[in-house]
């Protein structure tokens, strides 16, 4: 650990930088609405995200212990470790991350880290990735099922598309931080190439066995349910701290009781910055993404924040014409892929013990992301052509 004076040039770049963004920010919601904004922002999510997200993990850390406790993890690691191994470079075992995490959220995997059965599946090097791995498959599930249930020809095949998309990019997104971590671990290359192996010998560990029968169902539900809520209470301050942030960056006015726009204190207000940056990037999304609209560049943006909101974006430009059946297929890609990272990631990394790697887990997760929407709108194009033909 190296030294630093008490008083640096950092100190009065970081005095600037918060003075120049809450002054911003200020000017444009009024001081008294920023700091009644970010308060409800905090208490909303306290109650409404940290609260699910500790449910969802009590459940599936429950049912994660049921499945090491009896096995099912080792068997998932024996059959689906050659293919595991042949897409992202992890065992087998680490399937059952991306099954939690499609029916729930991202921190869902977090559940599993906790359970020494699961975890011993993996090497030093592999944990960190199982936060990109989860975060590339959180409310999939939810997602796929929104984006259907939207109706019209078609919609389906480019779900599929945004699916397939998706998970393009959570290979790249995993392969880009095991690259890191295993440098960081000085991981030779005969280890990696091992480790990668269709063929290599799949690591088990022996299960130790406590009681008998029933007795052993209720002691694995009972200690995986006391790993969620641990999670679900580390998770806290990356939650509240970072996404109250991407919010107000994101998030445009509400409305006042006249219906009008206007900024009135409530929870999840903000200036829009983030979408209105997007607006100078429109010629670049519209040769990667096929985006027609400048306005699609929202919802990957407020996807870096929070998937849930940005899905609340679809409707209105389904309705107004301003996204087609293109535009679903990369909104799924990203929107899965994403999942609301930038709010998550460095939480997750925290809950890990992993610190040292949040800027090469957002690095990763970004470029795997931008890769997913791509992959998603040359897959749709690619249908359309096979259908014409046919």
């Amino acid at each position: 650990m190296r030294e630093k004076k008490a008083v640096s040039a950092e100190t009065f770049i970081c005095i600037i930088a918060v003075i120049l963004l809450f002054t911003y920010i200020g000017s444009v919601m009024g001081v008294s609405q920023m700091f009644d904004t970010i308060m409800n922002t905090a208490h909303g999510l306290l109650l409404d995200t940290v609260f699910f997200i500790m449910a969802i993990s009590v459940i599936t850390g429950a049912f994660s212990s049921l499945l090491a406790e009896f096995g099912v993890i080792a068997l998932l690691n024996k059959l689906i470790s050659p293919l595991m191994r042949w897409l992202y470079g992890l065992p087998g075992a680490a399937s059952l991350g991306i099954v939690t995490t499609f029916v729930s959220d991202n921190p869902a995997i977090l559940t599993l880290t906790k359970n020494k059965k699961f975890i011993n599946y993996f090497k030093e090097y592999q944990i960190p990735a199982l936060c990109n791995l989860g975060t590339a498959f959180g409310m999939g599930l939810i997602l796929i099922t929104f984006m259907i249930g939207q109706g019209g020809k078609g919609i389906v095949s480019a779900t599929v598309c945004g699916f397939l998309g998706a998970v393009t990019g959570s290979i790249i997104s995993v392969r880009l931080m095991l690259h890191q971590t295993s440098r960081y671990y000085h991981v030779d290359r005969e280890e990696l190439k091992k480790d990668r192996s269709v063929k290599g010998k799949t690591q088990d560990e022996p299960r130790q066995i406590y009681g008998k029968g029933i007795e052993r169902v209720f002691n694995a539900l009972l200690e995986g349910g006391q790993s969620g809520v641990t999670m679900g209470l580390g998770i806290i301050p990356g939650v509240l701290v970072i996404c109250t942030l991407v919010m107000l960056l994101t998030f445009g006015p509400g409305t006042d009781a006249s219906g009008a726009a206007a900024y009135t204190g409530a929870a999840y207000e903000g200036v829009a910055l983030l979408p209105k940056l997007g607006q100078l990037i429109a010629p670049v999304t519209r040769f990667l993404f096929g985006f027609q609209d400048p306005s699609n560049i929202a919802f990957p943006i407020t996807s870096m924040g929070a998937t849930g909101a940005a899905m609340a974006l679809v409707p209105a430009m389904l309705k107004s014409g301003a996204a087609g059946f293109n535009e679903v297929a990369v909104f799924t890609a990203i929107g899965m892929c994403w999942s609301g990272y930038l709010s998550t990631h460095v939480s997750m990394m925290d809950a890990l013990d992993k610190r040292v790697f949040i800027k090469a887990a957002i690095f990763s997760h970004t470029i795997g992301g931008l890769c997913a929407g791509v992959a998603a709108h040359y897959l749709y194009v690619l249908f359309g052509l096979i259908v014409n033909l046919l």
